[in-house]
């Protein structure tokens, strides 16, 4: 399980989907966006990020099935693309 921070998720999850993205994104194969949140201040999206990298994986995938219960890929709606017809 990942858990990044980024200026722009249109970019990092085309780069995660292309397997340029980080060496960890691309030797475990991180291509699905299961949940995310948008923060104004960096400062605090960093914080977020060190909070949730401290919690245990289930508590992880509980705050995801919260907003996201069937734990879908939602990388191809946020893109505004089909799943069915997208190669990434």
């Amino acid at each position: 399980m990942y858990i990044g921070v980024t200026a722009d998720l249109r970019i990092r999850i085309t780069q995660h989907k292309n397997g340029t993205g980080s060496v960890f994104t691309k030797k475990y194969n991180v291509a699905y966006l299961l949940y995310f949140e948008e923060f104004i201040d960096i400062e605090q999206a960093i914080a977020r990020e060190t909070q949730l990298k401290n919690w245990h994986r289930d508590s992880k995938i509980n705050l995801i099935k919260s907003l996201n219960p069937e734990m879908k890929d939602l990388s191809y709606s946020f893109l505004g693309q089909d799943p069915e017809t997208s190669s990434g």
